[in-house]
Parts: C-alpha cells; sequence; structure tokens
C-alpha cells in the first residue's frame, strides 16, 4: 500500500520523526482500530487517529447528540443536537481526512454482535462509560486475541492502560469484580470537567500510534492514573491473573454487573391484586406491547437510557419483557443509573 504525494504532504510531520518513518506512516495506513463510544473519550481518539492516518477506524455508538454533552465531546456542536453520534463523527471525521476509511456502528455492543464487529479490526479502544461494556469489550478482546487501549474518567482524574498485549495483564486483572451497585456513579451523577476526556483521550490515541508504529514504552502491565487538579501524573503496576484469559464464551454482562432481584409472575400478580404502590415498565417493542401487554408503560430498552425521567426514584419499580433477557440487562441499567428498588420479573410474560 502506497501513500500518494498529497498523503506524504499530509503525513510529513510524521515521516521525518526517525522513530516514525514512512515505514511507520505505512502500518498506520493499513491498521484497523475500533473505537468503542463516541463520547468524551471517544471523540479525542477519533479525532487524533484520524488525523495520523489509521487506515480504517470503525465507530461504535447508539446514542444521539445531547446539549450536556457539548461541554466535553468537542466533535458535536449545536445542530448536531437529536443526531447519532456515530454518523455524525464519520461525516465531520471524513471531512478531516478524506484518505482513511471511517465505518460507523449504530449499535449497542452486546454479547450478540461484539465478537463479529471486534473481529474487523485489529484493535480496540474503549472508551465506554460503564462497567457493562467494559467486561464485554475485555471479555470479547481475550477470546480474538485483541490488543484494548483503556481509559476512564471521574470528575477531575483519568485512567489510561493498554490490556492483552503480547499476552499481558487483561482488564480483569485490574478489576476482577465490577463495583457494587451505587459505588461508582456516572458523569451525570457526579460531574466531570470538561477538559478531562481531551487530556485522557490523546493518552489513549498516543498508545495506538505508538503500538501500530512499534515504537516507545507501552502501558502493559501498567496503570497510569492522573489527577488534573494537583497535576499529579502516578503509574502502578498491574499484576497478570492467568485465569483471566481462559475465557471462552460471552455471558449477560449486565447481570455480571449487578445484582439483579428478580419477582416472579405470581409475586406480580399479587402486587396488582392488592394495589401495591409500584411503576411497571414494559421494555418490549411497540409491536409485542400491542398483542399482549399487562398495563405497564412502555419504554423499548433501546430507549430506556433517554426516558429515566419517566421512572420514579421513590417507589419500587418492576420490569418486564417476554422472557426475562432484556428486562435483566433494563434492570441493570437502572441500577447503574442510581435507582435503588428495581426488580426483574422472571422468564417475563412466558410465565404470566
Amino acid at each position: 500500500m502506497i501513500m500518494d504525494p498529497e498523503e506524504l504532504k499530509r503525513y510529513s510531520r510524521h515521516i521525518i520523526l526517525p522513530e516514525i518513518g514512512e515505514a511507520g506512516q505505512e502500518r498506520l495506513k493499513q491498521a484497523k482500530v475500533l473505537v468503542v463510544g463516541a463520547g468524551g473519550l471517544g471523540c479525542p481518539v477519533l479525532q487524533y487517529l484520524v488525523a495520523a492516518g489509521v487506515g480504517t477506524v470503525g465507530i461504535v455508538d447508539p446514542d444521539k447528540v445531547e446539549e450536556s454533552n457539548l461541554h466535553r465531546q468537542i466533535l458535536f456542536s449545536t445542530e448536531d443536537i437529536g443526531k447519532y453520534k456515530s454518523e455524525i463523527a464519520k461525516q465531520k471525521l471524513s471531512r478531516q481526512n478524506p484518505y482513511i476509511n471511517l465505518i460507523s456502528h449504530v449499535s449497542y455492543l452486546t454479547s450478540q454482535n461484539a465478537l463479529e464487529i471486534i473481529s474487523q479490526y485489529e484493535m480496540v479502544v474503549d472508551g465506554s462509560d460503564n462497567f457493562a461494556t467494559r467486561y464485554l469489550v475485555n471479555d470479547a478482546c481475550v477470546i480474538l486475541n485483541k490488543v484494548l487501549v483503556f481509559g476512564s474518567i471521574f470528575k477531575f482524574d483519568g485512567q489510561v492502560s493498554v490490556f492483552n498485549y503480547k499476552d499481558g495483564p487483561t482488564y480483569r486483572c485490574l478489576y476482577p469484580e465490577p463495583p457494587a451497585a451505587g459505588e461508582m456513579p456516572n458523569c451525570a451523577e457526579t460531574g466531570v470537567i470538561g477538559v478531562l476526556p481531551g487530556i485522557c483521550g490523546t493518552f489513549m490515541a498516543n498508545e495506538v500510534i505508538k503500538i501500530i508504529t512499534g515504537i516507545g514504552e507501552i502501558l502493559s502491565g501498567k496503570l497510569l492514573v492522573f489527577d488534573t487538579l494537583g497535576m499529579q501524573f502516578n503509574l502502578f503496576s498491574v499484576t497478570e491473573n492467568p485465569n483471566n484469559k481462559k475465557i471462552k464464551k460471552l455471558v449477560d454482562y449486565f447481570v455480571f454487573c449487578h445484582s439483579i432481584n428478580e419477582i416472579t409472575s405470581a409475586e406480580l400478580k399479587e402486587k396488582i391484586e392488592t394495589k401495591e404502590d409500584f411503576q411497571l415498565i414494559d421494555v418490549r417493542e411497540e409491536s409485542e406491547y400491542r398483542l399482549k401487554n399487562i398495563g405497564g408503560m412502555l419504554i423499548p430498552l433501546k430507549t430506556l437510557e433517554k426516558n429515566l425521567d419517566k421512572i420514579s426514584r421513590k417507589k419500587p419499580v418492576i420490569v418486564h419483557c417476554q422472557s426475562g433477557a432484556r428486562s435483566r440487562q433494563a434492570a441493570g441499567l437502572l441500577i447503574e443509573n442510581g435507582f435503588e428498588k428495581v426488580y426483574s420479573l422472571k422468564n417475563g410474560l412466558l410465565d404470566f
């Protein structure tokens, strides 16, 4: 794959670096990198990988741009509100660099599609904001033997590491178990300084470029932790646990990351008959709801995160679907967003 004169001119400041050179720039052009999440972390990662000339960049994000995103997700602007992040990112990044291939995946990354999507790329950058996705991405990368560049942010602090690199530690070696519900609130609850994801995302993009071009010391077996208020940077060692390399299949990560309380159909019927005060949420699709429903508020799973304001934080919430699988995911999502009294209907409407 030979670069044309315009590409050589565009990447000239890379190419004159003896550590990269024309051979390193060619490796960047041939590389295929998947970025999970086009949010605070994903935006700077995408912008710098595209600018650097990474040949194929995939973007996974099912969300739409919201006004509250704009103070930190600087790839987007006011006129983008309400549009799909991955599609807008693809359009804008294509204008930034017309010499690369951008692929938009407007979907949630799930246990059903993760292996298929990730297998198309050589490396994954995880810019997600929840533990279920982080464990899913890690496990898929272990199964497929893909390098994973990881970053996370919290208020004023950031973390960056590289997992599964040359048989090095994985995300599970750093975090064997997810935190208990409520221990790690998201930025919607705690806030985040706008520049933090830019700093963290730039470090993540730097690791990707180093790995592809084969230069520098990689953050494998190390965790970079930094505090932007005190401008303190610390590097910690990550010990490898060989058992974390034995993952053979993906699981239900919402269930894995949350202790989901279930309720049986008999218990639900009793609550309905005694007129107990609770909120019933149906997370199926509208077509399913029209065929049969038991009076719950219809909020399809794919729209749940956008409709949290419709759900009570004061009374118990019972979530149901057709068989129980989607309601467990929904319950996990609610718990992750600070809801405390959440129950999933065991076996869904199959037993009702």
